[in-house]
């Protein structure tokens, strides 16, 4: 079973059209998959238009009644995953935004690369996005230069890419020890998606990334990035280490 994961906070311009082209993709992929939802304590009408799509889709929806931030809205939605998927070593959790940043055929090449044989897939931007905000473009000019040392030692080429697949095992065994109410993740943003890769490589065997498209342009909302913030975050995890493991490049 493939799980597919979307964080959302008051995406109802976008959320059901990303619902159905997921359909669209799984269907022709020809996999069994359950979507998951973390809303995020929106505060629009998200909650009304997952409502509808519950009954066409198998949708399970996950609500905060206050805001967690993206990092501990994925968190959620991992350990759901973590705690439900019956097959932990066969089944997968894939992870993509709901404001259609990312493309949802790109799963496709996440999930083959996985079958393969990775425990973790990461996405990586192909650099065809050249409509992505200037914010988003300078933030991460700046942090491949300011975090050279750390990232020199990720065994993959971009650890703030969010859209990953996961192998369920590997969830299984990074919560194992972990309380109900503690979270792996203390990030958020880009930072948060470093800050999970190295909590979770120490139980994976075989780590693989493959080329994401962004799709800054198809975003109905302003965007919530905000470059100062990210810096100090990431500069945060500046001194972390990466845990030892086997990776590879597909």
């Amino acid at each position: 079973m493939i799980y597919i994961c979307i964080p959302v906070h008051e995406e109802a311009s976008t959320v059901g059209v990303l619902l159905w082209k997921i359909r669209k993709v799984m269907g022709e992929f020809g996999r069994d998959y359950k979507i998951v939802v973390h809303d995020d304590a929106s505060g629009d009408d998200t909650v009304q238009v997952l409502e509808r799509y519950r009954r066409s889709l198998p949708l399970t929806v996950l609500r905060s009644k206050e805001r967690l931030g993206h990092g501990r809205s994925v968190e959620r939605l991992l350990r759901h995953v973590a705690e439900v998927a019956p097959y932990p070593k066969r089944d997968s959790a894939v992870v993509i935004q709901g404001d259609f940043t990312e493309n949802p055929e790109d799963m496709v090449s996440l999930i083959k690369v996985l079958e393969g044989g990775a425990d973790i897939v990461a996405g990586h931007e192909d650099g065809s996005a050249l409509d992505a905000p200037d914010g988003v473009r300078w933030t991460r000019r700046f942090a491949g230069v300011f975090l050279r040392g750390l990232l020199r030692k990720s065994p993959v080429s971009d650890p703030f890419a969010g859209m990953r697949a996961y192998r369920v095992i590997v969830l299984r065994k990074a919560y194992r020890d972990l309380a109900e109410d503690e979270f792996l993740v203390r990030s958020d943003g880009w930072a948060a998606n470093v800050e999970m890769l190295r909590h979770l490589l120490p139980h994976a065997r075989r780590v693989a990334e493959v080329p994401l498209t962004f799709r800054y342009d198809l975003r109905r909302r302003p965007s919530r990035f905000k470059a100062f913030q990210t810096c100090m975050s990431l500069a945060r995890l500046r001194r972390s280490a990466w845990p030892e493991t086997p990776s590879e490049a597909a």
